[in-house]
């Protein structure tokens, strides 16, 4: 199934899509798509509905982002080796973790927001993984049962503060609207071969990343098992696994991305995001 959040931001409505791709109020059954709720048991509730029953959204003119205040966002670095080696980076021999500010969230057609001081502002086309179930020290045989289900995220990143300001990574990663996020979650069951989904991404009309998840240096199941021997996994975190070749700043010479830049992203059974670049 494909869930996902309607509505002016701060006042989305959970919904889901039915069969003939027409937007359903889940209000009266679930209060969002939170921690709370972002589990299995919810989506075990959703089979049994019949989903004509339930009013439709016709008038929704904004798709928040698919899941709404999770625990942890959590990112993977240098996960596809084109991409390591466009940065001159080695592929890392094992995954290279950081973590986005969760206020860094936004919806997936959103503006994206250019901060102050800021020059050299680049994008990334990610798969991400939502948690459905608590995850604590377990093998890569049963990452897989841990999954509640998969969305796009742009992993946007201002470089000069990722790599050329002391400390960490968090500081060119976490901006507001740094991390458009959707526009559905949808469920493994949807999902054929989560190894051989296709990722693209254009600016203004111009495609500059092409990849595929079949390319990934670790897998999703690979990721969570990893992860979840560092740290506990909770239902609702988000979980962001790298982008492949073709950011601005692998270009000769670099590319940023500047206001009235236009922003489209698309992976295999996931949707697509289409996004603004704007001066904060």
């Amino acid at each position: 199934m494909k869930l996902l959040r309607v509505g002016e931001k701060g006042k989305e409505k959970p919904a889901i899509l039915d069969k003939n791709n027409k937007i359903r109020d889940l209000s009266s059954l679930i209060k969002d798509f939170n921690p709370d709720n972002l589990k299995f048991e919810t989506v075990s509730k959703l089979e049994n509905i019949n989903l004509d029953t339930l009013p439709e959204i016709k008038d929704s003119k904004r798709i928040g982002a698919c899941i709404n205040k999770p625990g942890k966002f959590i990112a993977i670095g240098l996960n596809y080796s084109d991409h390591a080696k466009e940065t001159g980076a080695k592929p890392p021999a094992e995954p290279i973790v950081f973590m986005k500010a969760t206020s860094s969230i936004s919806g997936p057609n959103d503006n994206i927001e250019i901060p102050k001081h800021s020059s050299k502002l680049d994008w990334e086309v990610e798969l991400a993984i939502v948690i459905g179930k608590e995850a604590k020290n377990i093998s890569e045989k049963e990452a897989s049962d841990h999954i509640l289900g998969y969305c796009i995220v742009n992993d946007v990143s201002e470089r000069e503060w990722q790599l050329e300001k002391s400390g960490q990574w968090v500081k060119g990663k976490s901006g507001d609207t740094f991390g458009p996020t959707g526009p559905y979650l949808v469920t493994q069951d949807e999902i054929p071969d989560i190894n051989n989904l296709n990722l693209i991404l254009e600016v203004n009309g111009k495609k500059m990343q092409s990849g595929n998840t079949k390319n990934m240096i670790f897998n999703t199941n690979f990721l969570i098992s990893y992860l979840s021997k560092f740290m506990s996994l909770q239902p609702g975190d988000l979980i962001t696994t790298g982008t492949p070749a073709g950011v601005g700043m692998g270009m000769k010479p670099q590319v940023f991305l500047k206001s009235g830049d236009n922003i489209k992203l698309s992976i295999d059974f996931l949707g697509e995001q289409n996004s603004k670049v704007v001066i904060k």
